[in-house]
């Protein structure tokens, strides 16, 4: 794939565009945060899907749609609100529908505006530690990284945006890759609607104890899948 924006005017011209956009993104979320902190809150989003009646599905899909562009709470979180709402399989249904219409946009705003876009979305921590071992491992890493909860999804589409992959394969890694934690996660925010506590702490440990080992063994399951 070659490389983006190789004019520096045009490389300059993209980052005051991206200035301005990241100036005026960041006053909105400083604004919402500091007037309206429950933004953030999965509890007050479980709130505000439920008063949307029959639309609540639609408006569930939306905010894991955002989440996923903005990141302002973890889709595994919303997940779990989507279980409680609408139980395991219908709340993971309408949670992967979500993820992958927001990993679609990240993964084409990334393809469209390059590696300056992607060094002012993705935590630079983040970028060193996972960008070569993307570049590396190709799809089959994306796809390792795809499992673990704890990394971004706007980080992980970003970072594939940079790389050759195809469209329809990033959404297969991602509905593919996300569906076991999410899956998971709907099925702790079911068992927390019903009470069953008990149940929900083992799922959540199940999730983390996996996680742990995906990322553990990333090298040795990235070779496996490729």
């Amino acid at each position: 794939m070659p490389r983006l924006f190789d004019s520096s005017a045009a490389r300059n011209a993209t980052l005051v565009r991206l200035g301005a956009g990241a100036l005026l993104f960041g006053t909105v979320a400083v604004a919402l945060v500091t007037v309206a902190p429950s933004v953030t809150d999965p509890a007050w989003i479980r709130s505000v899907v439920t008063a949307a009646g029959p639309f609540a599905p639609l408006v569930f899909v939306g905010v894991q749609t955002v989440q996923v562009i903005v990141a302002p709470v973890p889709g595994q979180a919303l997940a779990a609100v989507g279980g409680y709402l609408f139980g395991t399989v219908v709340g993971t249904a309408y949670s992967m529908v979500g993820v992958v219409l927001g990993s679609v946009v990240v993964f084409l705003l990334a393809r469209r505006f390059g590696r300056p876009y992607v060094e002012r979305v993705v935590d630079a921590d983040v970028l060193a530690r996972f960008d070569e071992f993307a570049d590396r491992r190709g799809a089959a890493g994306l796809f390792i990284l795809f499992l673990l909860p704890t990394f971004p999804d706007d980080g992980l589409c970003a970072l594939a945006g940079l790389s050759p992959l195809r469209l329809r394969t990033l959404v297969v890694l991602v509905a593919v890759g996300r569906l076991p934690t999410f899956a998971l996660a709907a099925a702790a925010g079911q068992s927390a609607e019903a009470s069953n506590y008990g149940t929900t702490a083992a799922l959540v440990v199940v999730g983390l104890g996996a996680s742990a080992v995906v990322y553990h063994y990333r090298d040795e399951l990235a070779a496996v899948a490729g």
